[in-house]
């Protein structure tokens, strides 16, 4: 099904606060008509954090955890800019640091996926995630949930 988001019906959100600070933009929500996508963009500053703290989305265990594949495709204010991303399993079967750059497109088989922007590179990911039941739902990685800073119970 192809429709148009008007700017007018995106929700904006700002979460997380000093180095957590991003604001997402609400394209195709959980709740908005729509067969398996769920889109976002997060603009993140320059020396701040997204995608944190780190989570996961790769079981499908309602309502605690939404089965979701994930893409990210990054855009930086200046085209040299890059990111520090970190996918990694809780048994460590997977541990693989990224440094994607502008234009890249990294894809998020399952486990945790933190972002970081080096200072002075303001970032910018266009986040797709797909998956049966079009809820996310995500469990933290229990090492970092106390830096948990937003609620994610509310409407998204």
């Amino acid at each position: 099904m192809t429709r148009l988001v008007e700017p007018a019906e995106m929700r904006v959100e700002q979460r997380g606060r000093g180095n957590t600070a991003r604001r997402i933009h609400h394209l195709l929500p959980p709740d908005a008509e729509a067969g398996r996508l769920i889109l976002v963009e997060v603009f993140t500053p320059g020396g701040n954090w997204s995608s944190y703290p780190p989570h996961k989305h790769d079981t499908e265990d309602q309502p605690r955890e939404s089965y979701l594949e994930e893409l990210y495709y990054y855009r930086f204010a200046r085209p040299e800019g890059f990111a520090f991303q970190r996918i990694y399993t809780a048994d460590r079967s997977l541990d693989e640091a990224l440094t994607p750059m502008d234009g890249d497109v990294v894809l998020v088989p399952k486990g945790y996926h933190p972002v970081g922007m080096p200072a002075g590179y303001d970032g910018y990911y266009l986040n797709v995630m797909a998956g049966p039941t079009r809820l996310w739902h995500f469990t933290m990685d229990p090492d970092h949930a106390w830096l948990m800073d937003w609620d994610p119970s509310k409407p998204r």
